[in-house]
C-alpha cells in the first residue's frame, strides 16, 4: 500500500512490491508532525530507499545472504494523515496490523513517535510486551511533549506506562542528550539498561563490546526470551556520522559501532525494526541515509541469516 505511486526502481534494493510470496517487508512511515527542531523526516523513506541502490546484489560481507529475490518486497509509504498525531496513529494501526500479520518488517520513518503505534500493533499481535533495543541521542521517557500529552519525545515513557514492553528487558544504546536525572534514567529506574555514549567511548569491535552482549542477552533469558523489537534513530550517531536528522546531539555512536550491535544481535528473537528521523534536507553527501540504508540492509541480512524458514 503506498500514498505515491509505486515504482520497483524507487523502491528498497530495488525490490519488488510485497505480496503474499514476500516473507519480508520495507514500508514507509513519512511523517514529521511531532519534530521538536529541524522537520523533515517525512522525506527520509525516499531517501532511504535511494541510498540503498548502492547496495547492488546485496550479498552481506559477513552473513553471505542477500534480501533480494523472493524473500524481500517494498509495500510503499503508508498512505497518512499528515497534520494530526492522533488521526496518524489510528489510520495506522489497521495497516500495520495487516502487514505485520503478513511479513517481517521494516518500517523507515518519520520522526519517533511513529514507534509507539507500532508497539501497540506488535503487542496487540503477539499477545505479549515486547523487549526493545532502542538506538537514539536521547532517552525519550518524557512525560509530556512541551505541552503536549504525546510526541516523538514520549514514546519510551508510554510504551511503559501502557504495558507494550518489559521494562526490565528495554536496553538504551548511545543517549547521551541533556535532560533531568528523572527522565536520563527513566529506564533504568524501571529496571532496563542504559549503554551512554559515553559509555561506548573507545569500544567499537565486538570483542569490545562483549559485555553490552552479554547484558542484553541475560535479561532476555531471565524472561524467557520474549520477542525483540529494534528502534534506531539515527541521531545515535554522532553527527560527523549523520548529520541529516532533526536534533542532532555531538559526542554519538560510530557506523561502526552501530554496525557491531547490529551483527552480533542478529541470533535474537527479532520481529521487527524502524530506522527513525532520517532528515534529508540537513544531510551532506548522503551520509545520513545511507548509513540509515546500510543499517537496514545489515539487519534484514541477520535476520535471513538466522531464519531457519529463509
Amino acid at each position: 500500500m503506498t500514498s505515491f505511486a509505486f515504482l520497483s526502481h524507487g523502491a528498497f534494493l530495488k525490490a519488488p512490491p510485497a505480496d503474499a510470496t514476500s516473507r519480508y517487508a520495507i514500508a514507509g512511515v513519512a511523517w514529521d508532525g511531532s519534530v521538536t527542531n529541524r522537520p523533515g523526516a517525512r522525506f527520509g523513506p525516499q531517501a532511504i530507499r535511494r541510498a540503498s541502490h548502492m547496495l547492488c546484489d546485496a550479498i552481506h560481507p559477513l552473513f553471505d545472504v542477500s534480501p533480494l529475490g523472493s524473500s524481500l518486497g517494498d509495500a510503499g509509504d503508508l498512505p497518512l494523515p499528515n497534520t494530526s498525531l492522533q488521526g496518524m496513529r489510528e489510520a495506522m494501526a489497521p495497516l500495520v496490523h495487516d502487514l505485520i500479520c503478513a511479513h517481517h518488517m521494516v518500517w523507515l520513518g518519520g520522526d519517533h513517535s511513529i514507534t509507539l503505534p507500532l508497539l501497540r500493533a506488535y503487542k496487540s499481535w503477539l499477545g505479549r510486551p515486547l523487549a526493545v533495543v532502542h538506538f537514539d541521542a536521547h532517552c525519550d521517557t518524557w512525560s509530556d511533549h512541551f505541552g503536549e500529552p504525546s510526541g516523538h519525545g514520549t514514546w519510551v515513557y508510554e510504551a511503559i506506562q501502557e504495558g507494550l514492553v518489559i521494562p526490565e528487558c528495554f536496553t538504551q544504546i548511545g543517549i547521551r542528550s541533556s535532560g533531568e536525572r528523572a527522565a536520563r534514567e527513566y529506564v533504568h529506574d524501571q529496571g532496563g539498561l542504559i549503554y551512554t555514549a559515553r559509555d561506548l567511548r573507545g569500544l567499537e569491535s565486538p570483542q569490545q563490546l562483549a559485555p553490552i552482549f552479554g547484558g542484553i542477552r541475560s535479561r532476555l533469558a531471565e524472561h524467557g526470551h520474549p520477542p525483540v523489537y529494534l528502534s534506531l534513530d539515527i541521531d545515535c550517531l554522532d553527527p560527523a556520522f549523520a548529520p541529516g536528522t532533526g536534533t542532532p546531539e555531538p559526542g554519538g555512536m560510530t557506523t561502526n559501532q552501530v554496525l557491531s550491535v547490529l551483527e552480533e544481535l542478529a541470533d535474537l528473537p527479532l520481529v521487527g525494526m524502524d530506522c527513525v528521523e532520517v532528515a534529508p534536507a540537513y544531510d551532506h553527501a548522503e551520509l545520513t541515509s545511507n548509513a540509515a540504508a546500510n543499517f537496514v540492509w545489515t539487519y534484514l541480512c541477520g535476520r535471513i541469516a538466522n531464519d531457519p524458514e529463509a
